[in-house]
């Protein structure tokens, strides 16, 4: 199941979680993170026993995606033992999405 985190929880949401994280930076108004969002749901139900899925709405939350250098949405990043180990911007197909997941779990 895809959660919302946001500047206030993600410390205890994704940086303090024990599992591989993935956290989901996006906005409304995004045309391209508008598609990837049923996509980024599908992931967490497909791998939701190994890794938590987050996502964090830019505009509602600006400090955290100012910490972690996000440029352009959508931005998805893996936290592993509180620290980001990886980073893709920009829409991805479900297979390729998921392969990375896994290859960074």
């Amino acid at each position: 199941m895809t959660k919302e985190t946001s500047d206030d929880n993600f410390q205890k949401d994704v940086i303090e979680s024990t599992k591989v994280v993935l956290v989901d930076f996006w906005a409304p108004w995004c045309g391209p993170c508008r598609q990837l969002s049923p996509i980024v749901d599908e992931v967490a139900k497909e791998l939701g026993d190994k890794v938590e899925v987050f996502k964090c709405n830019v505009d509602e939350n600006p400090e955290v995606p100012s910490k972690f250098m996000v440029r352009g949405i959508p931005s998805l990043m893996i936290f592993k033992g509180g620290k980001l180990i990886d980073t893709k911007v920009g829409s991805l197909p479900k297979s390729a999405l998921i392969e990375w997941v896994k290859n960074n779990s």
